[in-house]
């Protein structure tokens, strides 16, 4: 039974300290439309996306007044196109016709975003997903809302190298054909290993073939209530420190979990997960590097940012799994430059490297995240940096990925506008020595070995 004393600490979250629920996601299956005639396909897809998700928005809008709960954002994730366009698709323009399908069906629902314009090529890549991956960067030139993402490696099947080495080139390529918008493209692209089917963020987001024809997933977020909580335990020991953490995550989870419940009931849509993750926005007060700074770090980056990281990230899902029947998603904490002003003030001032943010990617829920580099960076150093980050994922099982913009034109010491949440970073230094002769083998990094538990 929820009580008086209960509501009025969640409103002072809601109004003092930055609670809100990120996203509202609705996974649609396309599986359905799936034709070998191009048109057919097309039509199938708009008809499916805009009959299913028609309510969406205008529930997510009647939720938020109903319980004065902010909704940032009402998203939809799909199919991985990458298999649904394998009939019809014959080059890569077919692909970029239906990249301009999915963006008018979430204009006509009136989305944030849709993810799903993704390929899955863990272990090997087939024609129609090399035809995807060949298109991505005109397709995300040329559209608002679509996201998309390439799961290039897995804990199971080890790293699709061959995958890894085109992906640095479409990253170059995407940001040459945003460059007019800081290489915008890119923030809307994501690679990852061991990507899961039930993420709400993008732009990561795609339906997994194990869901159900549809179903609503939530993520919510709370940085700047756990920051305020654990004001008051500053010089407390680590035990005191991880109950306040878990305490509060738990409080955090329960909003979603109500959320997720209300938007399932009302669109006649199964309730899928709860994603816990600590999604961090521009604005002050809303920060996971403040948080760090709050456990008695001077500056994020400083020695001391892993652990105090991987603390936060254990005490989060540990809280947040007791608050939910079903949690999925990453759920942890994101570290996104461009979106965290802390994580932008300690890369300003050079206490923030790109490898410890690689170190700090171990234990936290995704990896390197909206990371401007300078537009120079050459194709096979971006797939070494992936490279990177898909072994971390590989070896410790555990999600990871990589969203890095090199910013055309620009270098370090600069700043790449990206508006919106998306917010706006420095340039960061990369290290320029070249890995080519590495990238280059072609093939795959075979598996660890305790992927063979079966």
């Amino acid at each position: 039974m929820i009580n008086i004393n209960e509501v009025i600490e969640t409103n002072n979250m809601i109004e003092k300290e930055k609670l809100d629920v990120r996203t509202i996601t609705l996974g649609i299956s396309l599986l359905d439309c799936i034709s070998d005639d191009m048109d057919t396909l097309c039509a199938n897809i708009y008809r499916r996306i805009t009959t299913t998700a028609k309510d969406l928005v205008k529930v997510g809008k009647e939720i938020e007044r109903e319980y004065a709960v902010p909704i940032v954002n009402k998203r939809i994730s799909v199919t991985p196109i990458g298999l649904i366009g394998a009939s019809a698709c014959k080059t890569t323009a077919d692909y970029v016709r239906i990249a301009k399908t999915l963006d008018e069906a979430a204009h006509e629902v009136g989305v944030n975003f849709l993810g799903g314009f993704s390929a899955i090529p863990a272990k090997g890549m087939t024609k129609s997903e090399e035809l995807l991956i060949r298109s991505i960067p005109e397709a995300l030139a040329c559209t608002e809302n679509v996201c998309s993402s390439v799961n290039l490696g897995s804990t199971k099947t080890g790293i699709n190298m061959d995958a890894v080495k085109l992906m640095g080139e479409i990253i170059k390529e995407t940001a040459k054909l945003t460059a007019d918008r800081d290489s915008l493209g890119c923030a809307k692209l994501v690679v990852l290993c061991n990507a899961p089917d039930d993420n709400p963020f993008m732009a990561g987001a795609f339906l997994g073939v194990t869901e159900a024809d549809n179903v609503i997933n939530v993520g919510v977020s709370g940085p700047g209530v756990i920051n305020h909580a654990i004001q008051g335990v500053k010089g407390k020991p680590f035990g005191e420190l991880c109950d306040t953490i878990k305490k509060t995550a738990f409080k955090v989870t329960r909003l979603g979990q109500l959320v997720a419940q209300e938007a399932s009931r009302r669109l006649g849509v199964p309730y899928g997960i709860v994603d816990l993750s600590l999604a961090p926005t521009p604005a002050v007060g809303d920060s996971i590097a403040e948080i760090l700074e709050s456990m008695g770090l001077e500056k994020v980056g400083c020695p001391g940012t892993t652990a105090a990281l991987a603390l936060l990230n254990d005490q989060v899902k540990k809280g947040g799994i007791m608050a939910s029947s079903y949690v999925g998603g990453l759920s942890g904490a994101f570290i996104p430059v461009s979106e965290d002003h802390g994580m932008i003030d300690s890369a300003r001032c050079g206490c923030l490297t790109l490898e410890k943010l690689e170190a700090m990617t171990c234990v936290c829920s995704v990896g390197l995240d909206m990371i401007a580099i300078p537009g120079k960076t050459t194709a096979s150093t971006i797939s070494g940096i992936i490279a990177d980050e898909m072994a971390i994922g590989m070896i410790n099982q555990k999600t990871t990925a990589v969203r890095i913009i090199p910013v055309e034109g620009k270098d370090v010491g600069e700043t790449a506008e990206f508006g919106g949440l998306l917010g706006s970073g420095p340039i960061m230094k990369v290290n320029e020595y070249s890995c080519e002769g590495f990238i280059s083998r072609g093939g795959r990094i075979p598996a660890p070995v305790h992927s063979f538990k079966n």
